[in-house]
Order: structure tokens, then sequence, then C-alpha cells
């Protein structure tokens, strides 16, 4: 008996464990330390949890700050790589402050000069934790998504893509007042190319109707754009945008990442695939991080629709504004660093009152930094727009 016992959780093993095994056209290399900090946003850092970053190189982090303290922190920041920069030559001749940022930086093995100190500078960042949020998609999750991995193996789609409403909607078949709907968080104008949305029936409502469509939708990605991670990342930028970054920079997304510089290739479209695999990584494990979860059930009875603000949805954005300086360098122009900032050039030089666009490298500039949230992000580098 002990046997047959034991060869038939074996036989379950064998039989279940393929499901979520490692899929070789997801690729994660040259994307380690991305997936990496999108593992801690979803599993160490909480609802208030400011995490201090770099908006490119994400997993340089500097501090963790709370809502409240999270500006006196950012100025501390500021103030030590500006006396990183100025002590580039004499390291032990930084302030106590600055020591643990320029040990940070030296950690993730960057070349100092005074160019990445200024790159840096510009790209503070800050990512609010969702360890909650993400522990309740989970257990909603098992309403969803074995019907979802039976829908993509259908249509031939990565069965991994099942999950990729824990980054869309954590799995609430939720209204947003940015325009997205259902679990799958369709807009309107690419709903109405793959399902029935009117002003008496809305698909996007119907969690498999709508998986249906999604599994469309990111299969006519992968035929145009020739990758899943291209397709994966089309889901949040729009095919259009993929096209135009492939014919740039190639079929390589870390490549695409490290290179293109699109106008709206910002923030949320460079770490979308890797938020997806992260995301991933963590539902294959989940009881080492939340423990043992009770599911919901596929027969659960139904969520009652929210209808939530974007800044409660990973797929869109909201803003506040800080201001915060920018210092001049060689080569910027005005309409350059206004571009960068997300605000107009006269407006730009209305707040620092500058008669003629006339500016010099070692100026300090008042710039306008849009604090957006996705994936309870707030931004402090250029503003971006999610879905475009």
């Amino acid at each position: 008996m002990r046997f047959r016992l034991t060869s038939i959780l074996l036989l379950l093993l064998v039989v279940a464990s393929p499901a979520w095994a490692s899929n070789p056209v997801l690729i994660t290399q040259g994307l380690e330390q991305r997936v990496d900090f999108w593992k801690k946003v979803y599993v160490k850092y909480g609802a208030d949890d400011v995490i201090i970053h770099d908006r490119i190189h994400v997993n340089l982090i500097y501090a963790v700050a709370t809502k409240a303290t999270q500006n006196v922190k950012i100025t501390e920041i500021q103030n030590a790589l500006t006396e990183i920069r100025s002590n580039l030559e004499t390291p032990n001749n930084l302030s106590p402050t600055a020591v643990p940022i320029f040990t940070t930086i030296v950690a993730q093995g960057f070349p100092l000069s005074s160019s990445l100190i200024d790159h840096l500078f510009a790209n503070i960042h800050i990512q609010i934790g969702i360890k909650e949020r993400f522990r309740d998609g989970v257990i909603r999750s098992g309403r969803y998504v074995e019907k979802f991995r039976e829908i993509m193996t259908k249509h031939d789609v990565p069965a991994e893509l099942a999950l990729l409403p824990l980054v869309e909607s954590s799995f609430q078949n939720a209204k947003s007042k940015a325009g997205a709907v259902g679990v799958w968080q369709f807009t309107s104008g690419t709903g109405k190319s793959y399902m029935k949305i009117t002003s008496k029936a809305d698909e996007r409502l119907n969690p498999v109707r709508s998986s249906e469509a999604a599994a469309h939708f990111l299969l006519d990605n992968y035929r145009v754009l020739g990758t899943w991670p291209l397709a994966i990342t089309a889901y949040n930028h729009g095919r259009a945008g993929m096209l135009q970054a492939q014919k740039h920079s190639g079929s390589d997304l870390p490549t695409i990442i490290g290179v293109y510089r699109g106008p709206v290739f910002g923030y949320a479209s460079m770490n979308y695939y890797s938020e997806f695999i992260a995301a991933v990584e963590v539902y294959k494990n989940y009881p080492q991080y939340f423990g043992d979860l009770s599911l919901d059930r596929p027969d659960s009875p139904p969520y009652k629709s929210p209808t939530m603000k974007a800044s409660n949805l990973p797929a869109k954005s909201t803003a506040a504004v800080v201001t915060t300086k920018y210092k001049i360098k060689n080569g910027d122009t005005l309409s350059d660093i206004a571009q960068r900032f997300g605000m107009p050039t006269r407006k730009l030089m209305d707040k620092n009152k500058l008669k003629k666009p006339v500016i010099y490298a070692g100026q300090i500039l008042l710039v306008k930094q849009s604090v957006h949230r996705r994936s309870g992000d707030n931004t402090i580098s250029t503003s971006r727009l999610n879905r475009l």
C-alpha cells in the first residue's frame, strides 16, 4: 500500500509539474536584475514602503522610505549624489550620509564617472510595494487560472500567460476610470477588434470571453513581432510601438531596453515583461512567500465589479506633481530638458523666470516631475503614460 501511495504521488507530481515548468520561449537572460527587483516589489515591500531606486537600473535601490519621509530621503540622495560627483577621486572625503549611496552604486559594478552620476541624479524614481495586493491576486486567481491556462494552450500561447492578469488587474474584474475594463484590462479601442463592446453588452467583463480575446491578441502580436518577450511587451506598449522599437534596435528585448528611447517607451513599457516573469516565478512558489493560502474556487460567487481609480490598477496611471532640480549638462537644450520632464518649454522658462531660452552648463533648473502610480508605482523621473 505504501508503495502504491508513493507511486500515485510521484505520478501526480509528474503530471502537475510541467504546468508551470520553465518555458524556453520566455527568456530571462539579460533581465535578471529587473526580475529580481519586481519580485521584491511583490513579496518583500508592502503598501507602506516607498522604494527609492533608479528608473533605468531598477535594482539599484538607494533606500526604502515611508510616504511621510520620502521627500526628505530623496533630497538626501540627491545631495549625496552631488557630493559623490565632487569626490570621485577622493571618496574618503565622503560624508556618512553619502557613503552608503556610494557603496550601493559601486556594488552594482558601474564605472564611476561624472556622466554616470548625472544620469543617476536625473533618474531617481520611486516605486510603492504591492505585497498585499499581489497576495490577494494570487487568492483570486484560483477562480480563473485553470480556465485561462486551458484557453492559452488551445491557441498555442504559452500557458504562463494565464497569469498576466496578476500584472494587469490582480485578477479583479474591474472597471478602471482610465478606460480599461475587466480582468484583462482591455481598452475599448483594442477590445473592439476581438470581442463585442457596445452600450448594451461589454464582453471585457466576461472573464472567459476576454481571456479568449487576450489569447488572440497576444498571438497576433507574436505573429507580427516574432518573439514572445516582444509580443508580451506589446500588450502594454502597443504593437505599432514595439514594431518601431524592433526596427530601431532589433528583436532582443534587453537590447531594446538598453538603447531604445522612443518618446513613450518609458518605465512601464521597459518593465512590463520583467514584471510578468517575476509574477510567474512568485506564483509558482507562492507558499514560500505568503504561506499556505486558500485560493478561490472556480465556482466561487462572483465579486461585484469595482470601479477603481487608475492608481489602484497596475495598468493605468494618475499623477501628482513634484518639483525638483536639474543640473544642465553640456549639449542640453531647453526644449530637450522640457521634453524629458514632460512639460512645455514655455512653462519651464516661466518656472525658472527665464526671459530667453538661453541656458548654460552647470546651471540649475527647477523642473516639474510627475509622480505616477502603476502597480503602486511612483515616478520621480520622466513622466510616462501606459498602454500607448
